[in-house]
């Protein structure tokens, strides 16, 4: 079993940063593939990014450029940086993991665990 836990979303102006944090416990975090995904109201649950167990690192191709995903394996914590918000960028944001299998870490039904999720709100 493992916990995730998100924190770290806020409000914040267009142009803005927001650096989301996701603290993982339970299991052994070094070999899971972990994802974040965002859900706005009334839209599905989409793709932002995932790392898996070697650093490999997966970007929603739209958001390659603003969004960087990392990992710190030693606080077994997952990162996603946010630069340049834009208000479609508002959502409820989720942390993810899963045994790293190799492949596919772009689809939500791969991941076993998931957060509670922390809401980011831009602002225009």
């Amino acid at each position: 079993q493992v916990q995730l836990v998100e924190s770290g979303g806020g409000l914040v102006q267009a142009g803005g940063s927001l650096r989301l944090s996701c603290a993982a416990s339970g299991r052994t975090f070094k070999s899971a593939a972990m994802g974040w995904f965002r859900q706005a109201p009334g839209k599905e649950r989409q793709f932002v990014a995932a790392i898996n167990s070697v650093g490999g690192m997966y970007y929603e191709a739209s958001l390659k450029g603003r969004f960087t995903i990392s990992r710190d394996n030693a606080n077994d914590t997952l990162y996603l940086q946010m630069n340049s918000l834009k208000p479609e960028d508002t959502a409820e944001y989720y942390c993810a993991a899963t045994e790293d299998r190799n492949g596919h870490y772009y689809l939500a039904k791969v991941y076993e665990y998931w957060g509670q999720g922390t809401q980011v709100t831009v602002s225009s």
